[in-house]
């Protein structure tokens, strides 16, 4: 079942879907070709290299004829961003200035008391950290620190960063008094308990305090930064019923306009780095929580944005990590380009050195792409003035740049390369030609090798070949083209035939038809599929709306559909009379076998 649509006004879903054309909606994330009166482009929700994803500009909506899915803009959006209904509408509303009634568009769950209960309890102990460094005693060799790192009071209020005093029992007692269930708080993260199974005990001691939010803006987690020297540097929150670190990532309730509206993400390896480059004027800058990037992060990143740039450390052991993170990114089809920060410096530390103006013009403007960074990264590894050096090097790039599609890219990287080495140009591209050869000899067949992006991340399966559908099946599919066509076909049809569809899937939508024009609505398929709560149902329309139908329909077409649906259960009667028939002539009863083959004669002649 897909999320309620929970107390959001119609007038809101409307306004959404009239402000959303469905083409310009799946054209940010799909490319579309006209092809009549559709729309078609390669499926983002499986690996296919014959364009099956269709889109109906008349109807407002998309369909998949290999996957399935299929629906209106905000469904769309849902499947895409991993959505809920209400987050979906209230983000579309807000891009398209739509207002939207306070407290809409969260996630929709089903209420669950101890959850809630462990929200308040992050929410209480974020603000009591945050006291603490501020106004105490406590936190004033903390604020030292922070000051001295360059955090200015604006942003330790912006990103609510709080201290957790040197003591054993200050937020248990925080929490006992507010009446917070300890045994609670300690299983979603915020409490110990000692070995021996005695008393709860904080599990944060004299360490700065960094609020992880999720992308609603609620904490969830903490992360803990040690002051002065110890380990582990930076403690998390463990999992709990409210965070994942593997799904999360730092400061993107914060960033998120930022990101729709550049649709590129800034991604960083630490909380400081986040906060230094936000005063620096980078506000769709997030970071991992304290471990590496993982498949879900990319995944996440790639329903918001186009591009990542990653700006991470420029260390030997940040460089390294940002190597691995180019393949995942590029399993998802995001863009990549790779920040360079000189002299080792991490950002927080390139932008104290050299100021907010520099960073901005030399590390993210001047971002290079993954072939100039991995040229950059290998170098390192070989010593150039040497001719050993000069072809280990040469042996290692040239896969790399081998395996660029464009001829002009390839002559970029392969003329920059001979000139740095000197070494001749020709003898260069005659060997990226013998790679590339090779290369396309061991190809694989299958989906989309031009992008792997699609076929890293939906496993490619076979689509089955579609099997003729009985008469009847086709029937009822028919009838509810009509309806969902025509106002007056549906009333018809529920007048003669009323919920007697023989597939319940069918039953539910002719219901949910009848009940949308007993309220004097107007055909729209868009619109109608709003009004739906399940996402088969959303899908079955989907697929009906697709079918080739003459625009006005004739009481006879109705009449014959609605016969082939009104045999089904006759004929299914005739079969349990004949199964009947011969179990009576097995027994040897061939009185009542002679009487149930009249009545056989009789439902057939019907």
């Amino acid at each position: 079942m897909s999320a309620g649509h929970g107390s959001i006004p119609e007038k809101v879903i409307d306004a959404v879907l009239e402000q959303h054309d469905i083409v310009d909606t799946v054209s940010r994330y799909v490319h579309l070709t006209k092809q009549g009166k559709y729309m078609k482009g390669l499926c983002p929700f499986h690996s296919e290299k014959t364009p099956s994803f269709t889109v109906t500009p008349e109807r407002q909506i998309f369909y998949c004829y290999g996957c399935g899915k299929g629906g209106n803009a905000i469904k769309f959006r849902m499947e895409i961003e991993g959505l809920s209904f209400p987050e979906a509408v209230k983000v579309m509303a807000e891009e398209s200035h739509i207002a939207v009634p306070e407290g809409l568009g969260g996630p929709a769950h089903q209420p669950n008391p101890e959850r809630d209960r462990l929200l308040q309890a992050y929410e209480w102990t974020a603000k009591f950290y945050h006291y603490l460094l501020k106004n105490t005693e406590h936190g004033k060799a903390a604020m030292d620190y922070l000051r001295q790192r360059g955090f200015t009071d604006k942003m330790i209020d912006l990103f609510q960063i709080g201290y957790a005093p040197d003591t054993w029992n200050t937020l248990v007692q925080f929490l006992s008094r507010r009446s917070f269930d300890l045994e609670e708080a300690e299983k979603g993260g915020l409490l110990t308990k000692r070995s021996d199974g005695g008393d709860y005990l904080d599990r944060f001691r004299d360490r700065i305090m960094f609020p992880i939010h999720d992308r609603s803006g609620k904490v969830i987690a903490f992360a803990g930064r040690i002051l002065g020297e110890g380990q582990p540097k930076y403690l998390n929150s463990p999992e709990s019923k409210l965070f994942n670190k593997s799904r999360t990532l730092y400061n993107l309730h914060q960033a998120r306009p930022s990101i729709r509206k550049s649709r590129q993400i800034v991604l960083f390896e630490g909380y400081g780095d986040v906060i230094s480059a936000w005063e620096a004027g980078v506000q769709n800058g997030v970071a991992t929580m304290g471990t590496s990037l993982t498949e879900n992060h990319a995944s996440l990143m790639k329903t918001m944005a186009d591009e990542v740039l990653v700006c991470y450390d420029g260390d030997r052991a940040g460089q390294a990590a940002a190597m691995k993170v180019i393949p995942l990114l590029e399993n998802v089809g995001l863009n990549i380009r790779i920040a360079v920060l000189s002299d080792g410096l991490d950002p927080d530390e390139f932008i104290r050195k050299y100021g907010a103006e520099r960073f901005m013009r030399q590390i993210i403007e001047g971002a290079v792409s993954t072939t100039k960074f991995k040229l950059i990264y290998l170098k390192k590894n070989h010593i150039l003035l040497e001719e050993d050096g000069k072809i280990a090097y040469t042996k290692e790039v040239l896969p790399i740049i081998a395996v660029l599609p464009s001829s002009t890219e390839r002559e970029v990287y392969l003329r920059e390369l001979s000139s740095e080495l000197q070494l001749s140009f020709d003898s260069l591209k005659q060997d990226c030609n013998e790679i590339r050869q090779s290369m396309q000899k061991n190809m694989p067949d299958g989906d989309n090798n031009d992008k792997r992006w699609n076929n890293g991340r939906h496993k490619k399966g076979h689509v089955p070949a579609p099997t003729l559908l009985p008469a009847y099946h086709t029937g009822e599919r028919r009838l509810l083209a009509m309806m969902l066509q025509d106002a007056e076909a549906a009333r018809y049809v529920e007048e003669r035939l009323g919920d007697a569809f023989n597939i319940d899937d069918h039953a539910a939508i002719a219901a949910y038809l009848y009940a949308y024009y007993a309220q004097g609505k107007s055909p729209d398929i868009s619109r109608f599929m709003s009004s739906l709560h399940d996402d088969r149902l959303e899908k079955t329309v989907s697929s009906i709306s697709m079918m080739d139908m003459p625009r006005e329909w004739s009481v006879q077409e109705l009449d014959d559909c609605i016969r082939e649906v009104q045999k089904v259960p006759q004929q299914r009667k005739i079969e349990q009379k004949k199964e009947e028939m011969i179990s009576a002539e097995r027994s040897g009863d061939f009185l009542r076998a002679a009487q149930i083959a009249s009545e056989i004669i009789a439902l057939e002649r019907q």
